[in-house]
């Protein structure tokens, strides 16, 4: 199945709004019932293609016939862009800027190389395109005759070592079917983040993905032992031992690389055994201050769970903690900050470290409420993005972004964040609601995951691009980074650049000219065009 082409996910599960809740937003926020038309995928005429006809037979050849070479609309469009916010805005409004001139199926390593040739001889930029859901602009390279290599075809469990305990898996198996068919062998990758239903292996490497349960099993980065790229230049092999100190890891090199260096044909990855017992369980914590502190605690002197996460004020009283109840604070009166504990594992090893770290939480403060809340946000924790569609199609104006810092940065990077999206937002005349969670935790710091929601104003795209930029200001300003698990695209571009520094950013620039000499690979995408 493919995804909704304007929107996220399988339609069958975006649900409308309770009445309740759309009312909430008119009084809160002044958010207005959409009155434009919802555009028909059978109805959108695309300009005719101008491909030559050579360039389709070469690229045909090159994946073993004209069966994986797509030039229909549908193709077309499904391929545009990625899924955020002002993609699904765009698309919407049948802006179709960054239409690809092909979709192109290879079948194999050999294929993709002979791919990228045909591409080389006849001009045209390539985008790697795993499950389409980039949200920084990661799909739309600033060129416009360049065609999306789809890799679902490369979708299977290459090789399994339970030995070692390791995995190889191909670039285009989506995250479902990478744990299925690691279930029948007994091990699991541990992989969830919000996007798991629809994102791909290859998408996972490319962008430096981090699940959900990062705190038990590690972020995606850590997961990978070995990689194979394929490049304009030729074949890059890494990984032939779990640590190695013969010279800089490449790995880390293609890791992040957005398909600017290269296509991700195969990804090494470490496995675990699939957990006897998953339990999660609801905290609650006075103030976000309060939370954040019993978190770090964990962090840093354990024990850690295999999930940890916490919802600050607005976004607990909204019900984003629990995104199957949402409004349900509002109606309640709920106060304080839900944290989020989950533990996976052997039960004797779940019982010691749930006992354990409630003695920590509540030394902090806490006060466990029960397992409910945690069953709730598992049950729910892939819903968030179908909630973004809802509150869309009523009229709302709802996107996310993220950023990670020291511990001792957290509180400063919070609060400026949050008040240069009021601050920015208040002026446009659509005041907005703030929440946000911490995420991700590490010994030495954390992840912060902002949720923002807004009437759309005349012009909803335009009215967020202020808004972003100027998060984007406060967060380097407040020593965060650009991204911690969304990646940079062509959204982050800039901040990226300002980030790394100029030296560091002219020695990727190097490596990409070495790789790529003709700039094909995602042009704009990670690094800015020469």
């Amino acid at each position: 199945m493919d995804m909704l082409w304007n929107g996220w996910g399988d339609p069958a599960k975006a649900a409308p709004l309770p009445d309740s809740v759309t009312g909430l937003l008119r009084d809160m926020l002044g958010v207005k019932p959409r009155t434009t038309p919802s555009l028909a995928l059978e109805d959108i005429g695309l300009p005719a293609d101008t491909t030559e006809p050579a360039a389709l037979k070469a690229l045909a050849e090159a994946v073993g016939g004209e069966a994986y070479v797509r030039t229909d609309a549908e193709s077309r469009i499904r391929h545009t862009r990625g899924k955020s916010t002002p993609d699904l805005l765009r698309i919407r409004a049948g802006d179709f800027a960054d239409l690809p001139r092909a979709v192109v199926l290879p079948g194999s390593h050999d294929e993709v190389l002979a791919v990228l040739r045909a591409c080389s001889a006849h001009a045209l930029a390539v985008v790697p395109f795993g499950g389409g859901t980039s949200v920084v602009g990661g799909l739309a390279p600033e060129r416009s005759a360049f065609v999306a290599l789809d890799l679902r075809r490369m979708s299977g469990l290459l090789e399994l070592d339970p030995v070692s305990r390791t995995a190889v898996l191909q670039p285009g198996l989506r995250a479902p079917e990478a744990e299925a068919l690691l279930a029948e062998h007994g091990f699991t990758l541990g992989h969830f983040p919000q996007s798991f239903e629809w994102a791909t292996i290859g998408g996972f490497a490319a962008a430096r993905s981090s699940g959900q349960a990062s705190a038990g099993y590690g972020r995606f980065d850590e997961m990978v032992l070995g990689l194979t790229l394929a490049t304009p230049e030729g074949t890059i092999e890494t990984g032939r031992a779990p640590r190695s100190a013969a010279g800089p890891d490449l790995r880390q090199l293609i890791l992040g690389s957005e398909g600017a260096f290269g296509v991700i044909t195969s990804v090494t990855v470490r496995i675990r055994p699939v957990p006897e017992v998953r339990v999660y369980e609801g905290w609650r914590f006075a103030s976000f201050e309060e939370g954040a502190a019993a978190l770090r605690r964990l962090a840093q002197d354990g024990p850690r769970p295999t999930v940890l996460r916490l919802s600050d004020e607005v976004e607990t009283l909204i019900g984003l903690a629990q995104p199957d109840a949402i409004g349900a604070g509002l109606t309640q009166g709920d106060a304080g900050c839900m944290a989020i504990t989950g533990y996976e594992g052997t039960a004797e090893d779940t019982a010691l470290r749930r006992e354990q770290a409630a003695a920590v939480l509540t030394a902090c403060g806490g006060t466990l409420v029960g397992t409910e809340p945690g069953e709730r946000w598992a049950h729910g924790r892939y819903s968030a993005p179908y909630l973004r569609d809802s509150l869309l199609e009523v009229g709302a104006f709802a996107e996310t972004l993220e950023t990670a810092a020291f511990w001792s940065r957290i509180p400063e990077l919070y609060a400026a964040v949050r008040t240069a999206l009021t601050d920015t937002l208040t002026q446009a005349g659509t005041p907005p609601l703030v929440m946000c969670h911490i995420s991700h935790v590490y010994e030495n710091g954390a992840s912060l995951y902002f949720t923002v929601v807004s009437a759309q104003g005349e012009d909803p795209v335009a009215h967020w691009e202020p808004a972003k930029h100027a998060a984007n200001e406060a967060l380097l300003a407040a020593g965060g980074t650009i991204s911690h698990h969304h990646g940079v695209g062509t959204d982050h571009r800039d901040w990226y650049v300002r980030e790394a520094g100029p030296l560091g950013i002219s020695a990727l620039r190097a490596v990409k000219r070495r790789l790529d000499p003709e700039g094909l690979l995602n042009p704009g995408v990670l690094l800015p065009t020469d």
